[in-house]
């Protein structure tokens, strides 16, 4: 029996999280979220009676420390970030303040005996590729963006507290992740949207920049597999799939999928963020999850299906 802390569960990946490690009835789980862009409705509720929600910063110590200090944390995710490309390009001071929070949760995990914190690092560390596939091992991490910046700050200080106070760690380092329920500030929920509605698909540049896309269950699955396992101990391992999907291509291939009269219209080019390739070496972690990964036509299938509206049903 464990308790069990999640910060960000709120939002798409964290809620999701507390979803599949509320399914051991043992276990209790805390979400911590200031909703900035998380969402209530994301919690999940019924049928588990295991989780509870508190509204928290985790930036803002005596907040977070108050949380801590009334529980007895086992284990902590920390999912809480500022998430959004143009988000994060718009405020990239406040993505910095996410600093503050990783060095709270580190402080107080190591104070109050936390077993394991367990990261949500991002595909962004790696910045513009350097090898392909990209490895948790040997690619440099060479992203001078805020948001990968404080990824690799994060990543930094995990290892610096287990070598100074034996405080147990795994990075998770996502690459694009997708599902239903996300944010239209993600480009597939975007695109989604954009075509159901009949509306433009916007891409910036050409659109043959690629990028891997993870359905949602087999990231939590893996993920869940690391910690009920207790694998990647003090270790990274990249969670993703390794299919690389030109952005023009998914947007083509979503219009074909929701039959919608959608045209796509080309943006001038980010000046920064817009990578050209992502594609991680995910060997460790098909090593762990040992099935193969959902299609991508299949997951953005479920999705569809999850947004048509519902049948009328006569009783």
């Amino acid at each position: 029996m464990s308790k069990i802390l999640i910060t960000g569960g709120a939002g798409f990946v964290g809620s999701a999280m507390a979803r599949k490690l509320a399914e051991f009835p043992g276990d209790e789980i805390v979400i911590a979220d200031n909703l900035l862009t998380g969402l209530i409705s994301n919690i999940p509720v019924s049928p588990f009676k295991n989780i509870r929600f508190i509204k928290c910063d985790v930036n803002n110590y005596n907040d977070v420390s108050a949380l801590f200090f009334a529980n007895n944390f086992d284990y902590v995710f920390h999912y809480a970030a500022m998430v959004g490309v143009n988000r994060t390009l718009l405020n990239p001071v406040k993505v910095l303040n996410d600093i503050d929070g990783i060095k709270n949760i580190l402080n107080l995990s190591k104070n109050t005996q936390v077993k394991r914190v367990f990261f949500s690092s991002s595909s962004e560390v790696y910045g513009e590729p350097f090898e392909i596939p990209q490895n948790e091992n040997t690619t440099p991490l060479n992203s001078r963006l805020p948001y990968a910046i404080v990824k690799n700050v994060g990543e930094a200080f995990l290892r610096s507290y287990q070598t100074e106070f034996g405080l147990d760690y795994t990075i998770f380092r996502f690459f694009n992740t997708y599902g239903p329920n996300q944010s239209k500030d993600f480009v597939i929920n975007k695109f989604l949207d954009a075509a159901l509605k009949g509306k433009q698909l916007t891409i910036y540049g050409n659109g043959e920049q690629t990028r891997t896309f993870c359905y949602i269950n087999d990231n939590i699955d893996a993920c869940e597999k690391i910690f009920r396992n207790s694998l990647c101990v003090n270790d990274v391992v990249n969670i993703g799939s390794d299919v690389e999907t030109p952005i023009i291509d998914l947007a083509q291939r979503i219009i074909d999928l929701t039959g919608s009269t959608s045209t796509i219209e080309h943006l001038p080019p980010l000046k920064e963020g817009d990578m050209t390739r992502r594609k991680p070496d995910n060997s460790k972690m098909m090593e762990i999850l040992d099935r193969e990964l959902i299609p991508l036509n299949s997951g953005l299938q479920t999705i569809i299906d999850s947004l048509k509206p519902a049948e009328n049903v006569r009783y």
